[in-house]
């Protein structure tokens, strides 16, 4: 009888840390773990169309993880979505000229911001706006002008 409690104590410590485990699996997935401390410096970003971007969606230059989109708004005046970016402040010389681009990670994965460091010798500073960006491309509007594209060769 002893050696079932045990066994019954065991197996029940097992499942517990594997709730847990999935449990941080779940978290880092959804990028809910890394959502960041709030230290760093806030960029902002316009764009025509951000597509699905979402907050903490991640920053990228050069493929490393330089920070993340900590909130996503629409601006009445412009018609334009505006994307604040948190980047880390280990990064601290990101050039004024540098383009913001958003991108799908995939075919149909997440969008994410990925920077591409211009020229300038001058740096972006806390509270500065990204001059240049490009608009997510969405899929829809792809098929949809390739197939008009189509339509128009077929009836010439």
């Amino acid at each position: 009888m002893n050696k079932q409690r045990s066994l019954e104590v065991l197996v029940g410590a097992f499942m517990a840390a594997g709730l847990v485990a999935l449990f941080f699996l779940a978290m880092k997935v959804s990028n809910l773990s890394a959502a960041g401390d709030g230290t760093g410096y806030v960029l902002t970003a316009r764009f025509a169309n951000i597509g699905s971007l979402k907050a903490r969606a991640p920053v990228t230059m050069a493929g490393v993880r330089v920070g993340r989109v900590e909130q996503v708004q629409f601006d009445k005046s412009t018609y334009e979505a505006v994307a604040t970016l948190r980047i880390d402040r280990s990064v601290d010389s990101i050039p004024d000229d540098t383009f913001a681009n958003i991108f799908t990670a995939g075919l149909l994965g997440e969008q994410y911001v990925g920077l591409e460091a211009g020229g300038s010798e001058d740096y972006l500073k806390d509270g500065d706006e990204i001059q240049h960006t490009q608009s997510a491309l969405v899929l829809e509007q792809m098929i949809g002008q390739f197939l008009f594209s189509k339509a128009e060769e077929g009836g010439k």
